[in-house]
């Protein structure tokens, strides 16, 4: 694995995680990877947290949309309270009602199976 900094951070400190083979996307990264790719995630989040005195962070991976580099790269950003990021994950699209929540639900139980390891 290797690990680092974004060439255009959202804050100082902003880590890029990525395996040294090519790896499209989160979903195609090997069994025998997973492990020690979130164990260096971790140890980057803790020091990323540490070395900018940071209150806690953000993890984001994008899969192929909004994906700028066709790699996986999974990003951990320093936060702290008052750093004035506005998330952007919007707009929102709530659920009309209890009912059409269940029925997406179903809809993801059902692909469980097909979804593989």
């Amino acid at each position: 694995m290797l690990a680092f900094l974004d060439r255009r951070p959202l804050f100082h400190g902003h880590v890029l995680v990525v395996p040294r083979g090519h790896v499209k996307t989160m979903d195609r990264l090997p069994p025998s990877l997973r492990a020690p790719f979130l164990d260096t995630v971790q140890r980057v989040q803790r020091a990323v947290e540490a070395g900018m005195e940071a209150g806690g962070s953000l993890h984001i991976v994008n899969n192929t949309v909004s994906q700028s580099v066709p790699h996986l790269h999974y990003h951990v950003i320093p936060r702290t309270k008052g750093d004035g990021l506005r998330f952007w994950l919007g707009p929102r699209h709530p659920y009309t009602s209890d009912d059409e929540a269940d029925r997406v639900l179903d809809r993801i139980r059902a692909a469980l199976p097909h979804a593989g390891s």
